[in-house]
């Protein structure tokens, strides 16, 4: 068994993306390397390039999120963490997948229309071909699972659908040439809100410091922000219900909850009739305990570019040769002569 699964490389990183995303990665790795599986967890640099954006941010994002995800659990000797530029059959492959995939099946793909807008003719030739690219990331290493979410079940079917069409069209029923991949549907992640807004998604975008809890917070500064963080005046109420219309409490609550490994309900039997004077304090301590030691390596991790590039190398070179074969078998398949 595969698993494959990827993250494009963001700076600024926060508790919303350590609840959101990389808590379940880190869940999987424990989960699917016991029963022997190989997890292999990339960087998505090249996806990265399909927006406007900026070289030596993409850079230092992308180490940053090497340094996040190694300090949150995911553990290069067990899993297999690189980034996609260091592995060109990525690529390659994609530009060979490309005579399979169509036009209407790419047109469909409802992210496309949302990313491109109404200036579809001024977006990037990339944005568009992006989930070939995707197909070409699980492909390219026989994934026989990959996690995805409601915005991504659509670009897992068109990847089955490309690997389905190649096999029918150059290969034999008895050697397929490539694994057509199940989705696992992970753990419903967390929507974590603005510390100062309960209906705004907590993002590295506001301008406001004080709107999220930064992995690199110490604890000082983590417990000053959850006693700053906006509420309303009533006392916590004692059934989730109770939590309609009080968007910044659900939010608290709801973060106590997922750290604490447990659920609203639970926790508003421990603090239902309480003030935030008595719940704040005790949500501070919470994420203190749990962030502090993964921000303390986090901090340290993210000063060694050699050690960063170091685990990608490594990453890489393991990548590289599990893709190797496959990338062969296309070529050949193909009538491609190298």
């Amino acid at each position: 068994m595969r698993i494959v699964s990827g993250i494009q490389p963001t700076g600024n990183l926060h508790l919303g993306n350590y609840l959101g995303a990389i808590r379940n990665w880190v869940g999987m790795q424990d989960e699917w390397t016991a029963k022997g599986a190989t997890c292999l967890y990339f960087l998505a640099d090249l996806h990265a390039i399909s927006m406007p954006h900026e070289p030596a941010s993409l850079a230092a994002n992308t180490r940053e999120m090497v340094a996040a995800l190694v300090s949150c659990g995911i553990d290069p000797d067990r899993s297999i963490l690189f980034n996609q530029a260091q592995v060109p059959a990525h690529a390659e492959l994609q530009w060979l997948l490309n005579g399979t995939a169509r036009m209407g099946w790419l047109n469909r793909m409802t992210q496309w229309k949302d990313k491109a807008g109404k200036n579809r003719e001024g977006a990037s030739v990339a944005l568009f071909t992006y989930p070939v690219l995707q197909a070409a990331d699980v492909l390219l290493y026989q994934a026989t699972h990959v996690p995805v979410g409601e915005d991504q079940k659509q670009h897992l079917e068109l990847a089955r659908d490309v690997a389905q069409k190649f096999n029918n069209d150059f290969a034999s029923e008895d050697a397929p040439v490539f694994t057509l991949p199940d989705p696992i549907i992970p753990p419903q992640a967390a929507r974590i809100m603005s510390l100062r807004d309960g209906s705004a998604k907590m993002s590295k975008s506001d301008p406001s410091d004080m709107s999220r809890i930064n992995l690199v917070d110490d604890a000082d500064t983590i417990m000053a922000k959850i006693k700053k963080a906006k509420t309303d005046p009533e006392p916590l109420p004692e059934t989730a219900e109770g939590l309609e219309g009080r968007p910044e409490a659900r939010n608290l609550v709801g973060i106590y909850a997922t750290m604490a490994g447990t659920d609203v309900a639970s926790v508003l039997t421990q603090f239902g009739g309480q003030g935030f004077g008595q719940f704040k304090p005790a949500l501070g301590d919470l994420l203190v305990e749990k962030l502090a030691p993964m921000a303390a390596r986090y901090r340290e991790l993210r000063e060694d570019q050699g050690a960063l590039d170091a685990i990608l190398r490594k990453g890489a070179e393991k990548a590289r040769a599990l893709a190797t074969p496959t990338l062969d078998a296309a070529y050949q398949a193909l009538g491609l002569v190298r």
